[in-house]
């Protein structure tokens, strides 16, 4: 077992302490897995299936995934996984039992905003839009001096569409999306269901769109844990390697406390 800060990470070892009943939301992209240029060129650990099934079935089922990601792709990602997680920033969720909630749709309000990104993407290759049907993100990794600039087209492309929409900043893309959502909202309704009811919630993510779910819990009580140094939480963790180390010292020591079973959807 490494030395490092994950094996002796005090939050946790206060929240493995007899008496509480921790559960665990994680973001993906920048959390669990390294960033890459594309969204479709993220390298999927072999053994995170296995590694996020083991906290999964240690925490009675009380793990969640709460991604920009939509549900399809983190499902395909993490196959034959398929955990409770909230996809496209907590406009779709699927609770522990299977069941997919999803907030009222505007993917049609959107289609302004659809045709002048697919215009603009089109005049540089380095851009990308990633349409997520009820978002659109637009990424500029390979373009970073241009980050100002995109940033002040996706306001203007804002300024036309109807209310309700709003401007969600990242690392490296601007996406366009409903106020009706949020990561924190879907934390939020995790919360209010077993088994994640009662229990003291723990957060973690790397990017902007994680502080709405990172308010949520430290509001009730619990732990936000920030990756990197894009934000803040009330700890910090470098790298997603360390947050993947952590996890595997969770599992090992939650185990040690069994909690009744909730077995991930295969």
């Amino acid at each position: 077992m490494p030395t490092d800060r994950a094996a002796t990470f005090e939050p946790i070892e206060t929240l493995l302490a007899p008496g509480q009943r921790p559960c665990l939301f994680l973001d993906f992209d920048g959390t669990l897995l390294e960033l890459a240029e594309t969204p479709d060129a993220i390298h999927v650990d072999p053994g995170l299936p296995a590694l996020l099934a083991r906290v999964h079935e240690a925490l009675g089922g009380a793990l969640a995934l709460v991604s920009g990601r939509t549900l399809d792709e983190l499902d395909a990602l993490l196959a034959p996984l398929r955990l409770p997680a909230a996809g496209v920033h907590g406009y779709e969720r699927r609770d522990a039992l299977g069941t997919v909630h999803r907030a009222p749709a505007r993917r049609d309000a959107l289609e302004p905003a659809r045709h002048r990104f697919v215009q603009l993407v089109a005049t540089d290759p380095r851009l990308l839009l990633e349409d997520k049907g009820e978002a659109l993100a637009l990424h500029y990794r390979r373009a970073p001096g241009r980050g100002a600039e995109l940033r002040a087209f996706a306001a203007q492309v804002l300024e036309a569409l109807p209310e309700g929409f709003a401007l969600q900043p990242g690392d490296m893309v601007v996406e366009i999306k409903s106020r009706l959502f949020t990561k924190g909202s879907a934390v939020r309704d995790f919360l209010r269901e077993p088994p994640f009811l009662g229990r003291q919630p723990v957060v973690i993510g790397d990017d902007f769109t994680d502080l709405d779910a990172f308010r949520v819990v430290e509001y009730l009580g619990g732990l936000s844990i920030a990756v990197g140094g894009r934000i803040s939480g009330r700890e910090r963790m470098s790298d997603p390697a360390q947050v993947r180390r952590l996890l595997a010292v969770l599992a090992e020591r939650a185990a040690q406390a069994p909690a009744p079973g909730v077995t991930a959807h295969a």
